[in-house]
């Protein structure tokens, strides 16, 4: 059994699975545009901690639609990883990007989680030996009982669950690293809902800050609650 290691910016790397519109169209599991919301966050995250990241597509042309452009302006030179299986593992370009980085620990973000999310899961963790960090709410299913189904199913066989903040603060992890703190805050007051509306409410109501102050402009660490 692996151990329980948190994840570091140094010892994971992140892949989004078939972020596209006809796959989300068939998600019921969770509100789309909070879907994207919580997709688009966890890869501006990525962005910020330099996480090696794979973006898949699947039958972009003929049935899936193109990649949600708020996902390609976050990676606007990432090569799009285009195949025909349900399954990314099946594709060798796939298997061969994950193996560059040497990194063991996968973070998945993808549609829909009882097909692409499971078969990629199971294939790397038996065929790859990864370990994998199922994102729970930036992944969704065709069905709240096949989102929550196949997620025990994945815990069961060794997938870790985690949500994108959870992941987001973990790699941030002290809040004395100056060098990311400002952008951990502005992916938090952007994306973050209640949380990210405490760190505005703390700004202005408690330190006074201009309600208009730009990004860019921070004063001391708020961690979160």
């Amino acid at each position: 059994m692996n151990k329980p290691d948190l994840l570091t910016p140094d010892n994971c790397q992140l892949i989004f699975i078939d972020h596209q519109p006809q796959m989300a169209f068939g998600v019921q599991s969770i509100d789309r545009q909070v879907l994207k919301n919580n997709v688009v966050a966890l890869a501006k995250s990525a962005r910020l901690f330099e996480i090696p990241t794979v973006i898949t597509t699947v039958e972009t042309e003929s049935f899936s639609g193109h990649t949600y452009p708020e996902l390609l302006e976050v990676f606007p030179q990432h090569p799009l990883l285009e195949r025909t299986s349900m399954n990314s593992w099946d594709d060798q370009k796939v298997r061969d990007a994950l193996a560059e980085t040497g990194r063991k620990k996968v973070v998945v973000s993808g549609l829909w989680t009882e097909v692409c999310n499971n078969s990629f899961a199971f294939s790397a963790m038996a065929e790859g030996d990864y370990e994998i960090f199922m994102v729970a709410d930036a992944s969704g299913g065709t069905t709240q009982e096949a989102h929550d189904y196949s997620m025990q199913r994945m815990i069961q066989a060794g997938v870790v669950p985690v949500t994108w903040q959870q992941v987001l603060l973990e790699w941030q992890r002290d809040w004395a690293k100056r060098d990311t703190y400002d952008a951990v805050m502005d992916i938090v007051r952007e994306h973050s809902g209640a949380y990210g509306m405490g760190v505005d409410y703390a700004y202005t109501m408690v330190h006074k800050a201009d309600e208009r102050v730009t990004h860019g402009e921070r004063l001391a660490p708020i961690a979160a609650a």
